[in-house]
This record gives structure tokens, C-alpha cells and sequence, in this order.
């Protein structure tokens, strides 16, 4: 880690010069520069002060742990074949988050796995196709462009009873998949 590049990054998200720095911190502009440029290193309390003025702590700035991915690409996707269709975690590692989006695609005449009653909710979105959705003993039709939202407490899969594929945005909270 450049100590000097992080600080200068602090200091200009603060919009404070090297002089006004400086200053709060009672250091001369030309140690702050220096220490921009990784010129010098300051101590231990030198440093603690500047980061507290840019409005940071030691653990902060010392923590380079990176952050989640924010967008995805079709090559993070893990895709899952099956006779009947396939199954594509759209978020890598989704498990860990409070909900889980997967593209569902069925084959003609053909339903997905059934999914046991659990805690949570599921959505979901028919981007191509029309499905039945079974949720406990009731069934639902949902055609392409229309959504479906439920508490997962009962017995639920889909089925695509047609002779085109479907495809469906499917989101469950938690994780389930």
C-alpha cells in the first residue's frame, strides 16, 4: 500500500488543499506533499491525526479488502443444463446475499424441479413464453410479461405445458437455489 497516494485520494475527496491540510493537522504543506509522494512516512500519530481529519480511522485506511461487485457479465454467470432446460445464477456467490436471481429456461412441455415448503419469498418475471405456476394444490397461469410474487411456505415449481420454450426471471429471498 502507497501511504502517500491513499492520503492524497482522502484529502482530494475532501477538496482541501496540501496547505489546508496541513494546517489542521499542524504540519507543513511541504511535509504533506512529501508525503504524498511517498517522500517521507510519518509516525504513527502523525498519521492517525491526518486520517481523522480526512474523516477516516487507522482500521479504514488500512483495510484493502475489495468491494463486492456491483455488474455482472455473462461470463461471472454459472449456468446449469438440464434435460428439461437450464438453470443460470445471474450473481456469482448469491448464497451469501439476502436474495438470489436466476434465469429459469424450460423446454417445451416441461416443469421445473419442485421446491420444497421454506422460509422466504419468491418473484418472479416471464420474459418469454407462458407458465404454470403450482404453489401448494392451486395453479396460476402467467404469461410472458406478467409477474408472480408468493410466501414460500407451500410445495411450488413451474410448468411450461406449451410447445415453445420459456424463459423466467426468478428471484428468491433468501437463497434457496
Amino acid at each position: 500500500m502507497q501511504i502517500g497516494t491513499k492520503i492524497k485520494e482522502l484529502r482530494l475527496k475532501n477538496n482541501l488543499t496540501q496547505e489546508e491540510l496541513g494546517d489542521r493537522c499542524e504540519l507543513t504543506k511541504g511535509f504533506i506533499s512529501q508525503l504524498e509522494n511517498d517522500l517521507t512516512t510519518p509516525s504513527i500519530d502523525t498519521l492517525n491525526d491526518i486520517v481523522t481529519i480526512l474523516g477516516s480511522n487507522l482500521s479504514e485506511f488500512f483495510d484493502e479488502r475489495k468491494e463486492d461487485p456491483v455488474v455482472f457479465q455473462k461470463d461471472d454467470y454459472f449456468v446449469k443444463e438440464r434435460e428439461n432446460g437450464s438453470v443460470t445464477w445471474l450473481v456469482p456467490s448469491a448464497q451469501k446475499n439476502a436474495m438470489e436471481p436466476i434465469l429459469t429456461v424450460l423446454e417445451p412441455h416441461a416443469e421445473s424441479e419442485q421446491d420444497m415448503p421454506h422460509e422466504g419469498e419468491e418473484f418472479g418475471y416471464v420474459l418469454s413464453g407462458k407458465i404454470t405456476l403450482v404453489l401448494g394444490n392451486k395453479n396460476y397461469t402467467v404469461r410472458k410479461g406478467e409477474t408472480f410474487y408468493y410466501k414460500s411456505d407451500k410445495m411450488h415449481y413451474i410448468i411450461n405445458d406449451t410447445d415453445k420454450k420459456c424463459e423466467v426471471i426468478w428471484i428468491s429471498c433468501p437463497p434457496n437455489f
